[in-house]
């Protein structure tokens, strides 16, 4: 007969070696993610944000019996190149689906590969036209598109009576959608940018580009880039005298903005895609914001890290979807079966000729604190 302290003992080893074969039974077979994202560079901070946010409810599902689903990520820099190889890579190792990807000429330089092997492509961090149209039957976009942002963008300026609109944009395809955008926006109203000015991706010269737009003296400019490069521009904009608003498209990251102004970021105006991390009257925000906080530090809340994780919610919602054992075909038919279901108040719908999950758009300020407010 075994006494109390042999029990606990045979209890606490029975138990270790029942979750070891569960985690050994989970571990044969992990549904794998693979993400290509920038963790280092001018960009580094979106692809972590995103990361850590997709990471955060990922943890939480697999917690639950029977779940293991693992996303391996690879640097690329934001450079496409590096994202091709990379792709490649995940592909060759056979992942499940490609998951996160972060920016418009990366996903456009994985997308060719993933229609080709038939790999499920989801939730790319770019709102770019050219990932949408056309219609991929792998490809799932959780956010709004770039046409969306720049059109709510164009509208408010309009209606405070801001007419002579410039932008700066990042000379690549994720600069030129945004471009493509505003003058289209514009051109519904019979008007065209005011002026123009470039900046090469992961690059900070902007000089040139503040020399031409605050020439033309706008009354507000539209930038399509990343936050180093658009902070840049903002502090050297003003030291020229100019003195009028800022707007920004999501994929500049809103906090890493913040963080890369400090006092200097007051009213710079940023469209958002997913509902505010801040606001707790959002279902979703209090989900995120109490995963955050049991997180130990781990997460921060900010836009970037609450896309990765309904991005993750989205997809292991495809998969609660599929019937019988995951593949790639069910996923893909488990996210089509998500019709106009909230997500603590973020409306999602698929559908088997729609994979563009939400057009939500709205706009926050940068505070002279930091902070973000909608």
């Amino acid at each position: 007969m075994l006494n109390r302290r042999q029990f606990s003992m045979a209890a606490a080893g029975a138990a270790a070696l029942g979750n070891f074969q569960i985690a050994r039974a989970q571990g044969e077979t992990p549904i794998l993610l693979g993400q290509s994202a920038p963790f280092t560079g001018p960009a580094a901070q979106l692809g972590i944000q995103f990361y850590q946010g997709a990471k955060l409810y990922l943890d939480i599902y697999n917690a639950q019996p029977g779940r293991d689903v693992e996303l391996r990520f690879l640097d690329d820099g934001y450079e496409p190149d590096r994202t091709a190889a990379n792709t490649r890579k995940l592909i060759e190792d056979d992942v499940f689906a490609l998951f996160g990807y972060i920016g418009t000429p990366t996903s456009l330089a994985a997308l060719p590969m993933a229609v080709k092997d038939k790999v499920p492509f989801i939730a790319p961090f770019t709102g770019a036209m050219a990932l949408r149209e056309p219609f991929q039957k792998n490809v799932f976009h959780l956010r709004a598109s770039y046409n969306d942002e720049t059109a709510l963008i164009v509208r408010q300026l309009t209606y405070l009576g801001l007419k002579k609109i410039a932008v700066f944009y990042q000379n690549d395809a994720y600069g030129k959608a945004g471009l493509d955008g505003v003058t289209l926006a514009l051109g519904q109203q019979e008007l065209k940018p005011l002026a123009l000015g470039t900046v090469e991706r992961n690059s900070v010269e902007v000089a040139a580009a503040v020399k031409n737009i605050v020439a033309a003296q706008p009354d507000a400019i539209v930038q399509i880039g990343a936050y180093k490069a658009c902070a840049a521009f903002i502090r050297q904009a003003r030291k020229a005298g100019y003195g009028g608003t800022f707007f920004n498209v999501s994929f500049v990251g809103t906090q890493a903005l913040a963080d890369e102004l400090g006092k200097e970021g007051a009213g710079v105006v940023v469209s958002q895609v997913v509902p505010s991390p801040y606001n707790p009257a959002n279902g979703i925000t209090r989900e995120f914001t109490e995963a955050v906080r049991k997180s130990g530090g781990n997460t921060k809340a900010n836009f970037s890290s609450m896309e990765g994780y309904l991005a993750a919610k989205v997809l292991t919602e495809g998969l609660k979807r599929s019937s019988g054992k995951p593949t790639r075909e069910s996923l893909i038919a488990g996210l089509e079966a998500i019709d106009k279901q909230q997500f603590g108040g973020f409306d999602v719908s698929f559908s088997s000729k729609n994979h563009v999950a939400s057009k939500f758009v709205e706009l926050s300020m940068i505070t002279g604190d930091g902070r973000v407010r909608t």
